[in-house]
């Protein structure tokens, strides 16, 4: 998790799968609580594999107004499949606000 002043970035690395979908939900949810009205990026550039457990958190928190920050084609892809399957409120942080980390 990483705090900023004007959003809150949770970036994940390696594989959304198995026991680390459960680790991920219980970090968005303890980082729902503090959040404070910042908006939540999601920031999946470091994300190698992702199980159907791993997509179907990323629909419910995509679909709870976080915005999923993607790179790669299989991650852009899922996360485009994500908008077009999950009906829900826009994320409220602007693409130019919620980049990848360089």
């Amino acid at each position: 998790m990483q705090p900023e002043p004007d959003r809150i970035r949770l970036k994940l690395e390696g594989d959304l799968a198995g026991v680390w979908v459960s680790e991920v939900e219980d970090s968005w949810r303890a980082t729902n609580s503090m959040r404070g009205g910042r908006p939540l990026c999601l920031d999946l550039t470091g994300v190698e594999h992702i199980d159907r457990a791993g997509r179907y958190l990323l629909g419910l928190m995509q679909c709870s107004g976080a915005q999923l920050i993607a790179s790669g084609t299989s991650t852009t892809e899922l996360v485009r499949t994500l908008k077009d399957d999950w009906p829900g409120p826009q994320p409220p942080c602007g693409a130019a606000r919620c980049q990848p980390l360089t």
